[in-house]
């Protein structure tokens, strides 16, 4: 099954120097129907002005990933953890037992970003931070960026039953994911429009997927697609 969540019935905000969409109930969006899908939490489409950011707050028991969709977002927190996460890439932070940190857009131009939230296994873990490259160039058919599954050791390891995975398609080109028995899948393309097995989706709409055991992805336009296979 397929449920199609269009980008026009997102909650969000616009706060001036954040354009923020919600896919699911999130600060001053409340929609009962939208808490969660499975263990995924959260799932924010950010637009970040030059030069602002989210100033020093606090997290805990959750695992936070960030995916770049365009621009650059500077990470610093009080575990001394520094970087700059360029589009394509892909930093996690777990929460654990708390973590303050900032996120600013130190660039010229808007910083596009999906923030990912996965209920983690356990909570009381230490905290930690981490990120890595994934160029999109490099990319043949879905490609794992972070995950909590055995056997994914090329990807960033996160403290939950989960995996998030990307693909860049150019228009015609077909990819396959395969999920599990009993798993749920939540897919957003960032770009372009696709069809997943036989339903049409455009950029940024939300795909929420159950009891499917292959999902067929087409790109009719070039396209970006962000998927987390989650419990």
């Amino acid at each position: 099954m397929l449920e199609l969540r269009p980008f026009n019935t997102l909650g969000g905000a616009n706060h001036g120097w954040l354009d923020a969409h919600h896919h699911f109930s999130f600060a001053e969006y409340h929609d009962p129907q939208r808490m969660n899908w499975g263990n995924l939490r959260v799932w924010n489409d950010d637009v970040i002005a030059p030069g602002t950011g989210f100033p020093k707050h606090p997290h805990r028991d959750m695992e936070i990933i960030t995916y770049v969709r365009e621009g650059a977002i500077s990470h610093a927190d009080n575990l001394g953890s520094k970087g700059r996460t360029e589009a394509g890439d892909v930093q996690v932070m777990s929460a654990g037992t708390g973590i303050a940190h900032s996120e600013y857009n130190l660039e010229p131009t808007p910083t596009k970003i999906f923030q990912i939230w996965i209920i983690p296994n356990q909570e009381g873990d230490a905290p930690a931070w981490g990120a890595r490259p994934f160029p999109k160039g490099q990319r043949e058919g879905f490609v794992t960026l972070a995950s909590g599954k055995e056997g994914d050791h090329e990807s960033l390891r996160i403290r939950a039953d989960a995996r998030l995975v990307a693909a860049n398609l150019k228009a015609g080109e077909t990819a396959e994911y395969r999920l599990d028995g009993g798993r749920r899948a939540y897919l957003v393309p960032a770009t372009g429009v696709i069809e997943v097995n036989g339903l049409r989706a455009g950029a940024r709409d939300g795909v929420a997927i159950v009891d499917e055991s292959v999902l067929r992805v087409t790109a009719i336009e070039d396209s970006e697609i962000v998927l987390v296979d989650i419990a």
